[in-house]
């Protein structure tokens, strides 16, 4: 099945608000086709992308927006645990509470039951690379600890995507891995083998529609050939990078994939010199390269979302409502013009 989205806006989560009431119906205002809940870090250290997704994690410490891990007497019996609860699908546990997550449940109350909602869940390669043991190592190091990890945040995702089905029957996940810049990085060794099947493991938590978002350059190859339906970039400072691999492109939109474009800058001095028109004219080079070899610029469009270029905490409220309202102008413009 084609994900044919005609380049609709959504968030890529973070905002900077500190009232979860008022973030919700800034995310309703100008994203109401695929509304995403928001993250709220300025409120919270604990909604912090890493820290947010802990709370359960056996022997977790928090310190700030930081993580570490002190085992428990129990603690392989908890680790095991999390193997079982995976294996049966036993997510009911794994919830995020109000505490880590009042943007979520505001949300919930605030949201005008659209037909799509979106969510996002921290990639294990970032959770793993976060959280540290006792050496000050991240546990992404530690096979067994990774590959609890990423079966922790796949019933993280699948408890979420169950929560946000109360208010949408037809739901995106987005796996969140900045990290993933670091790939091939001989400052942040990734072991490149374990990237496809720790992804693989939080993915298949997911039941309907599946994101993964890299805010920089990667190794885009290894990203479009995971089984996901959506492929979130930051388009306006790395569109180069995604447009050097056309072939692996057409190939993940011929299979019905979409890409979701992060073509509205979050940066606040970049922000100040662009406008709707400035934006298309962007949007439209980073769209180009793939406009060849059967592929039409209607095409690439039917098959888009439009975003910011990552997430929007670090602005001011006033700044970060701005890009919505830019996105959500840029998006009418698209659909406008394109539409059949």
């Amino acid at each position: 099945m084609s994900a044919k989205f005609g380049c609709l806006p959504t968030s890529v989560g973070s905002l900077p608000h500190v009232d979860p009431e008022e973030a919700c119906s800034i995310v309703m205002k100008y994203l109401p086709d695929i509304p995403a809940w928001p993250q709220l870090p300025k409120r919270s250290p604990k909604e912090n992308m890493c820290v947010q997704f802990s709370e359960g994690f056996p022997g977790v410490v928090i310190n700030g927006d930081k993580l570490h891990i002190e085992p428990p007497a129990d603690f392989d019996t908890k680790l095991e645990q999390i193997y079982i609860d995976s294996e049966e699908g036993n997510f009911t546990k794994y919830g995020v509470s109000p505490e880590y997550a009042t943007g979520l449940h505001s949300f919930l109350s605030s949201a005008k039951r659209p037909d799509l909602v979106k969510g996002q869940v921290t990639g294990p390669i970032t959770w793993g690379l976060t959280v540290t043991d006792q050496a000050g190592l991240g546990i992404l190091y530690d096979d067994t600890l990774a590959e609890v990890a990423a079966k922790f945040l796949r019933l993280k995702a699948s408890w979420q995507e169950n929560f946000l089905r109360q208010i949408s029957r037809n739901t995106i996940v987005f796996v969140d891995e900045p990290y993933l810049v670091s790939l091939g990085s001989v400052f942040t060794p990734i072991p490149e083998e374990k990237v496809p099947s720790l992804l693989q493991e939080v993915l298949d938590g997911i039941e309907g529609t599946k994101g993964l978002h890299c805010c920089g350059n990667t190794n885009w190859p290894v990203l479009l050939s995971m089984p996901i339906d959506i492929l979130s970039f930051d388009a306006y400072n790395y569109a180069s990078s995604l447009s050097a691999y056309p072939s692996e492109v057409k190939s993940f939109l011929e299979r019905g994939g979409a890409i979701a474009w992060g073509i509205v800058p979050n940066d606040e001095e970049a922000l100040a010199k662009e406008s709707v028109a400035s934006l298309q004219d962007r949007l439209g080079e980073a769209m180009a390269p793939f406009t060849r070899d059967g592929l039409s610029f209607k095409q690439v469009v039917e098959q888009g979302l439009l975003t910011p270029s990552c997430g929007l905490a670090g602005l001011s409220p006033e700044a970060a409502n701005q890009t919505l309202e830019l996105l959500a102008d840029l998006s009418q413009y698209l659909r406008k013009r394109y539409s059949a």
